[in-house]
């Protein structure tokens, strides 16, 4: 609700923590209601409820006894979505070691930063990926190494074949020599027959050092407690209380577990329900993804703008059953109209949209499944408090639009190692600045107009990328697109749009001709280059700082940036 001066947001005064303690008290509750439930499926195999705290309890024994390992240290899982991850996350959590979540797919640099800033001691890792590991392992602190290979969870039915293809057919497992490295399964073997004592952990103590995507910089170790992502789970959970029914949901996730909007919805949330969650190890694979599909009378589905606009183009989706589908969330990155109507008219169920960061566990806002609001981020989650400022720091009235600001008790402790990054974004009443431009309505719904450090300065007028990019991905041709600022003599900056069509006949003059219709003159992209695909991160967000950075690199090299004429199509920017 809006407080007396119409600034200030605030849902609720508090926040009950329902007796939890830990993350893994969730999952001790959950296999005391539902043991025989389905909590993990993959590759259509099942992992269930007992069978998940028994393994995680035989891998956090063997971690307990055989390693170095102390509470306390920090602990990477380096994997994508298999049945691993959730025996490997629950197992470290009870040695009470702290988690740092690791993309599959950096490099050997990108691991080396991470691992060496996190001063990572254990680490488990997808045999495909190991020769990065190799590549760097002498030059971290690493001494616990597990290697896993895809089919290790699976019956032996399924793994043996499974494996033969990855490593003989395939080829994908590289020749690697880490004589230290221990095999996944023998660790679970030797863990049944060891005790385990649970160590004392409390709930303001570090569970997850989550580290940001690094597309604005450097990525930095987000420090979150156990308390931090309870709070943030239960906090989702009360908004869902009338849509959701514990022990009877099967939700769908093709987004990494390793990314924190799937950790806290997916995982986290889902195994205190007593859902079934149907792991998607590779949702790139268009086809295979909606073939997977027609096993499961799926209830919930989470993922990206970008996922769900390309399932709606498969033909194949659009045969699948939906009746049972009443929950779609969308996180990460702006739901435009036109992919949130696509979706609902082909699934018949709304896409609700939310917003938030890894600094906030991550959830902030997110819109009642019972009150959408398209094109806002939504209400503010139960016992958090936002409000607006100014640079100068004063809070901005409603009807206007200023930093959005946090606090509740899902907010980072802070940066891990950097005081001074912490500092700057998070002040001593807990207020957290989150780098967006925002503004709220008076009904208290929030709209991000775009990220502060984005906005284009066009000869004294700001200019919001988030804004062209929906009036562009409106354009029936235009298949993604995004905006940039680039260095401009007179201007300061000029405004740069790239994008991809599906439409070889489309050309410049016709897009600025789409935008004048629709914006004012200062708004009109003066630069359009076409390309066959954009730079994306591993969980779909456009990279705007890659397109960014290249730009000034050019300027600054004695090269400004040329309009790319209408007959020119550059080849596709590919990414890791």
């Amino acid at each position: 609700m809006l407080t007396r001066d119409d600034t200030v947001t605030s849902s609720a005064e508090s926040l009950d923590f329902e007796g939890y303690n830990t993350l893994t008290d969730v999952l001790d509750r959950a296999c005391q209601r539902f043991p025989e439930h389905i909590a993990f499926s993959n590759f259509g195999c099942h992992l269930r409820y007992h069978e998940l705290a028994q393994r995680s309890r035989d891998f956090a024994a063997y971690l307990q006894h055989c390693t170095s390992l102390k509470p306390g240290d920090r602990f990477a899982i380096q994997l994508p979505n298999l049945l691993q991850y959730p025996v490997v996350l629950f197992g470290a959590l009870r040695a009470g070691l702290v988690i740092v979540n690791t993309n599959p797919l950096y490099t050997s640099s990108e691991l080396l930063r991470q691992y060496s800033d996190a001063k990572v001691k254990g680490l488990v890792v997808l045999a495909n990926m190991t020769s990065k590991v190799e590549a760097i392992l002498d030059q971290t602190d690493i001494d616990t190494l597990i290697v896993t290979e895809l089919g290790d969870a699976l019956p032996i039915w399924k793994r043996w074949p499974m494996s033969a293809s990855v490593r003989y057919l395939k080829r994908s497992i590289p020749d690697y020599q880490l004589p230290t490295a221990l095999d996944y399964r023998q660790v679970l073997q030797r863990g049944q027959a060891l005790s385990f004592v649970a160590p004392a952990i409390a709930a303001q103590d570090l569970a997850m050092l989550q580290y940001t995507g690094g597309t604005t910089g450097l990525a930095k170790g987000v420090m979150l407690s156990h308390r931090n992502l309870l709070a943030n789970l239960i906090q989702v959970k009360s908004l869902l209380h009338g849509v959701t029914e514990p022990g009877r949901e099967v939700m769908i996730a093709p987004l990494p577990l390793y990314h924190i909007y799937s950790f806290t919805v997916s995982c986290m949330l889902m195994v205190e329900m007593g859902a079934q969650v149907v792991l998607i190890t590779n949702p790139e694979d268009i086809p295979a993804f909606v073939h997977e599909l027609r096993r499961w009378n799926f209830t919930i589905f989470s993922g990206l703008p970008p996922l769900f606009a390309a399932l709606c183009r498969q033909p194949d989706f659009h045969y699948l059953k939906f009746r049972r589908l009443k929950l779609t969330i969308s996180g990460g990155m702006a739901l435009t109209a036109e992919v949130a109507e696509q979706w609902q008219q082909t699934t018949g169920c709304a896409v609700v949209e939310g917003y938030g960061m890894s600094e906030t566990s991550p959830i902030i806002s997110i819109n009642p499944p019972d009150a959408i609001k398209l094109g806002s981020i939504g209400l503010p989650i139960p016992a958090t408090e936002v409000r607006l400022i100014d640079d100068d720091g004063v809070t901005v009235p409603v009807g206007g639009s200023g930093e959005l600001c946090v606090r509740g008790a899902q907010v980072m402790q802070g940066y891990w190692n950097q005081p001074q990054e912490t500092a700057r974004v998070l002040d001593v009443d807990g207020w957290l600045r989150t780098g967006d431009i925002a503004s709220i309505d008076a009904q208290g719904y929030l709209t991000i107009v775009d990220r502060k450090k984005d906005v284009i300065n066009v000869s004294g007028f700001n200019v919001y990328p988030n804004e062209l990019e929906s009036v562009v991905s409106a354009h029936p041709d235009v298949e993604d697109c995004v905006v940039v600022g680039v260095p401009d003599p007179e201007q300061g900056e000029a405004i740069k749009l790239y994008l991809v069509s599906s439409n070889a006949e489309l050309n410049v003059q016709q897009i600025r001709q789409y935008c004048r219709e629709r914006l004012t003159a200062y708004k009109i992209p003066s630069q359009v280059e076409f390309r066959a695909e954009l730079p994306h991160s591993p969980v779909g967000k456009v990279l705007r700082r890659k397109l960014r950075e290249a730009e000034y690199a050019k300027w600054f090299s004695g090269g400004a940036a040329a309009v790319v004429s209408d007959s020119v199509k550059q080849a596709p920017f590919f990414i890791d």
